[in-house]
């Protein structure tokens, strides 16, 4: 029977043949190139059912396959410093995230009511510095900063504000130059197991005759290969990781000078000279 005719041959047998047909060429040409005799032997044949079809594919060589470890082993010794390196970026990743959360920062709680308690006459200079020491966040050292100069000129209050803003920023950018760090060293360790994976192969060149035979420089190949996709697997990832960790304490950054500047705005003596006839009212009636 013709299979390929399509008076007789059902379509669905003609997909079957073509797809087993696709099928072998793929695998010929991924797998390496047998002796001749075998070759011949291992030529499919459009199969002509789904049975002979199913055969054809049970039949196709299994392709070889290796665990994370072993392709680690395969690319040499500078893959445990890239090793390192995603490890030191995973650690320093979530502790970012834990340490830059908004709710650590300026927790809104602590901010809302020590500003309300301010603007309405409520705490003084020593309770507000005893609340600020009570809250362990970034906003709370601000404030503390701000309350020291409690009456004061509003320039020395924000210069007060400013003085404690950078220290917290200080506080807030601590570890992001580690993402930096990694996205520059792993691809150049890449690039050095890469020259190293050369190197190898080309020696095997120099003392065999290794232009006939492929598998002496599989391993040279290999291990080039496997430590620049490794390196560059880790870097891109950190490198990604400090541009967002940039933007974060950046974000914030922005936030605590705006929350600051409306403090100075409370407790400078300007506003409590503006404030004072107000409380004299207030106190008479």
């Amino acid at each position: 029977m013709n299979v390929f005719s399509p008076r007789r041959t059902p379509p669905w047998q003609l997909l079957a043949a073509l797809l087993v047909s696709g099928l072998a060429v793929v695998s010929a040409g991924q797998a390496a190139e047998p002796e001749p005799k075998q070759a011949a032997a291992q030529t499919v044949a459009p199969a002509a059912g789904p049975a002979d079809a199913a055969a054809a594919l049970e039949a196709l060589p299994e392709i070889p396959s290796r665990n994370l470890f072993q392709i680690m082993r395969a690319g040499g010794l500078l893959m445990i410093p890239i090793l390192f390196c995603s490890m030191l970026m995973t650690v320093f990743v979530f502790e970012r995230l834990l340490a830059l959360r908004r709710s650590r920062v300026i927790p809104k709680p602590f901010v809302k009511r020590f500003l309300h308690q301010v603007e309405s006459g409520q705490l003084d200079r020593e309770q507000a510095l005893d609340l600020c020491e009570q809250n362990s966040s970034a906003v709370s050292a601000i404030f503390a900063g701000a309350a020291r100069k409690w009456g004061r000129p509003a320039v020395e209050v924000e210069q007060a504000v400013l003085d404690e803003g950078e220290r917290a920023v200080n506080g807030l950018r601590k570890y992001i130059r580690v993402f930096n760090a990694v996205a520059t060293i792993t691809p150049l360790l890449g690039l050095l197991g890469t020259v190293f994976g050369m190197i190898t192969a080309f020696n095997e060149i120099a003392t065999s005759d290794a232009m006939g035979r492929p598998e002496l420089l599989a391993k040279g190949i290999s291990e080039a290969l496997l430590t620049t996709a490794f390196g560059l697997t880790v870097a891109i990832p950190s490198l990604a990781s400090y541009l967002f960790f940039v933007s974060r304490v950046d974000q914030l950054v922005i936030e605590l000078d705006a929350i600051g500047q409306e403090l100075v705005q409370m407790i400078s003596a300007e506003a409590l000279q503006d404030t004072s006839p107000r409380n004299r009212r207030r106190e008479a009636a």
